[in-house]
């Protein structure tokens, strides 16, 4: 992969994180969200995964983030009518965010570089190495993933579904209930007799 496309694609991906965690409308965070996804399977492409890319906007961006729509959709989760935060809370993301800027220092100067270079094995990125791996090494926590998904739509519809209140067991005074009086007979015209 070129560099300047590497470049694009990285840049893309950062702004549409910025987006998801900027934006105030959940929809709109949603569809920032598949950009970075959708931009991390062209990543997986180009740098020869493309099994993993496909796989990457396929599940992702064409199943979970639809998911995501749907739970937003059906909770109707409206955005903020402004901008209330406390203090508190921008501090606590001020100091969480110079944690990951600490964090990133650490990862970027303290990591060695690599004297040599490694080869990747011939059927990297294929169908057949990403099964083996998946059902062998990754089996159980691929198994909860799909069990946590499963909780998390019938968590989804619990959420979303309207519970009507019980009804509660009143009986009713005969005397003043309109069901129980009938109807008033029509008005009747009496006829004098001759």
């Amino acid at each position: 992969m070129p560099l300047g496309l590497f470049a694009f694609l990285a840049a893309l991906a950062l702004i549409g994180a910025f987006g998801v965690i900027l934006q105030s409308n959940p929809v709109h965070c949603v569809l920032a969200l598949a950009l970075v996804l959708m931009d991390l399977g062209v990543l997986f492409m180009g740098l020869g995964a493309v099994t993993v890319g496909f796989l990457q906007i396929v599940v992702y961006v064409g199943a979970i983030m639809v998911l995501f729509l749907f739970i937003i959709f059906l909770l109707n989760i409206q955005p903020d009518p402004g901008d209330k935060l406390h203090l508190g809370w921008k501090l606590f993301g001020a100091l969480a965010a110079a944690a990951m800027a600490a964090e990133f220092e650490e990862i970027f100067l303290k990591t060695p570089i690599l004297g040599r270079i490694h080869t990747i094995p011939a059927d990297f990125g294929s169908v057949a190495s990403l099964a083996r791996s998946l059902f062998t090494d990754y089996l159980v926590a691929f198994e909860v993933t799909s069990v946590l998904l499963l909780a998390a739509i019938v968590g989804a519809i619990a959420l979303a579904r309207r519970v009507a209140p019980p009804l509660a067991l009143v009986v009713a005074d005969p005397s003043r209930s309109t069901l129980a009086t009938p109807p008033p007979a029509p008005p009747t015209v009496e006829r004098k007799s001759a």
